[in-house]
């Protein structure tokens, strides 16, 4: 029996990387600090993967356990797993480094000479050489040495939409998802053989597809979100079926296009399928992906190299329109939701210093024609999709 150490028993880990990794043969182990969780996954060991799209299906994941994360339980876990993953959330892996390590140290000690692969599946670039560092930390010459030779990090691109739920107290581990998804990993980070894993899709240029998802799939998105809770919708779902608002979105994701399209060398006719597929999921009415959540801590949003303003810049080194992006850029200045300190201190910023100063220092945008294109959308991009 294959055995894989999930670090994340939640929606994104039980719904994406653990379901794909039951189809694969493998017995999985959530290491969780949610007691609660771990509990009900060893008394069920079990649950539904509900695939909520066009065609609705489910996936029933069996054969799983869990252990606290802090404890030496998940480092006997890791002692003898095949792959290790993580759904944890960027900031959360290097809390997870001491236990890694600490089952590294344990393979070693056994003179384990099997290879072991650790992939952090999160939304991030190159979270898995993020993790890697983060262990190393913990470890000791000899201990990371062994790690060299036995031990692989692969950078990965990792793409479904799982929205929160609120499960029948009868089923608790239930989880919802689209049926879409792509999981991205990078060749050259592998030891051993590479995991027999047919949902894994293994590449050899991850940053192109990382620049794709992010300039793509999360442009879009973000950019319904903020025009949406401008025009007072509640779900993406809702705001894309806003003609005004498709127009804007679809008009950014293909100048984000034309500049990836340019710099990555994608075939033409398979960027536009893909920007096609990333336009039907906004419209998928069972997910009820909440605006508010897509457009949450709108400062990583804004900053230079992510969704909004990355994909301009690219556009525009290589001399295309960027209109639709800026307008996007500006509806993200606009965003203001109670729920979210970030935006509220935004909001605060702009008062007191204005636009101009607070796209500035926000994006490190310093080019004045472009700063000049965004203070214009902003002071008319309300008006335009009313």
């Amino acid at each position: 029996m294959k055995k894989a150490v999930m670090f994340g028993g939640g929606n994104i880990g039980r719904g994406f990387i653990g379901a794909v990794l039951a189809e694969a043969g493998y017995h999985i182990t959530f290491a969780d600090v949610n007691m609660e969780l771990i509990n009900k996954l060893n008394e069920l060991g079990t649950y539904t993967v509900h695939i909520v799209d066009v065609e609705c299906k489910e996936q029933v994941v069996t054969d799983v356990s869990g252990v606290n994360s802090t404890t030496q339980d998940v480092v006997d876990e890791i002692a003898g797993a095949n792959l290790v993953t993580t759904a944890v959330g960027l900031f959360i892996l290097p809390r997870i480094a001491g236990a890694v390590a600490k089952g590294i140290a344990a393979r070693k000690a056994a003179g384990c000479e099997e290879y072991l692969n650790i992939v952090a599946c999160e939304n991030a670039i190159r979270a898995s050489s993020q993790l890697k560092k983060s262990v190393y930390e913990h470890l000791d010459e000899e201990t990371a040495i062994y790690a060299d030779k036995y031990v692989g990090f692969p950078d990965c691109a990792v793409d479904r939409i799982v929205p929160p739920v609120k499960n029948d107290e009868s089923r608790p581990l239930d989880v919802a998802v689209e049926n879409y998804y792509e999981w991205s990993v990078e060749r050259s980070g592998f030891k051993g053989e590479i995991p027999d894993v047919p949902a894994m899709h293994v590449v050899d240029d991850l940053m192109a597809y990382l620049e794709r998802k992010l300039f793509t799939l999360n442009t879009g998105h973000c950019i319904t979100a903020y025009l949406g809770v401008m025009k007072g919708y509640e779900t993406i779902d809702q705001a894309i079926a806003d003609e005004k608002i498709f127009n804007i979105v679809k008009g950014a994701m293909v100048e984000s296009g034309n500049g990836l399209i340019t710099k990555h060398g994608f075939k033409p006719e398979d960027h536009w399928a893909y920007v096609e597929t990333s336009l039907g999921r906004y419209r998928n009415p069972y997910l009820r992906d909440e605006l508010v959540r897509v457009g949450r801590e709108p400062y990583r949003k804004l900053s230079a190299t992510d969704r909004l303003v990355g994909p301009m810049l690219n556009a525009r080194r290589y001399g295309f329109t960027v209109d639709n992006l800026i307008k996007g850029i500006a509806a993200g200045l606009h965003y203001s939701y109670e729920g979210d300190p970030q935006s509220q201190e935004m909001q605060q910023k702009i008062a007191e210093k204005g636009v101009l100063e607070t796209a500035k220092e926000l994006t490190g945008i310093e080019n004045e024609a472009v700063l000049a294109q965004i203070v214009k959308a902003y002071a008319t991009i309300k008006e335009e999709i009313q």
